[in-house]
């Protein structure tokens, strides 16, 4: 199931993403983020490929030159759920409606093989055979 709407963020799980409690994201893509003035964090509600909502945080340092993003929250029993690991790739889609709210998405890929990427989700029914 595709869906439309803006990648807000896209980036390839380290070995630290995978195993970690939160999940370092590029800097670049923290513009998609509409944080509230005078905060350093951003909760939101994203829905999975399955439709199940996770609840994540974006967080930023207070201090420092460089803001160096993270996402935590379920981000963890994401992982675990999907069964994500090193090399996977994970995007954030944000849909913006008419009115002016946010929907978010979360997607988790696996590449096959040379740069053919499926949802995490296809990838495990077919290798548990299941249809």
């Amino acid at each position: 199931m595709e869906y439309e709407g803006q990648v807000a963020m896209e980036k390839l799980l380290s070995d630290s993403d995978a195993t970690n409690m939160r999940f370092e994201f590029p800097t670049k893509s923290l513009k998609n983020f509409l944080m509230p003035v005078g905060q350093n964090y951003l909760k939101f509600v994203a829905m999975d490929m399955l439709g199940q909502p996770r609840e994540l945080k974006i967080s930023v340092r207070n201090e420092g030159k460089h803001k160096k993003p993270w996402m935590s929250g379920q981000w963890r029993s994401y992982v675990l759920e999907k069964g994500l690991k090193k090399g996977d790739r994970v995007k954030l889609i944000i849909q913006v409606r008419e009115n002016g709210g946010r929907i978010y998405r979360i997607k988790a890929e696996r590449n096959l093989t040379m740069g053919m990427w499926i949802p995490i989700e296809e990838y495990w029914q077919a290798r548990n055979g299941n249809n």
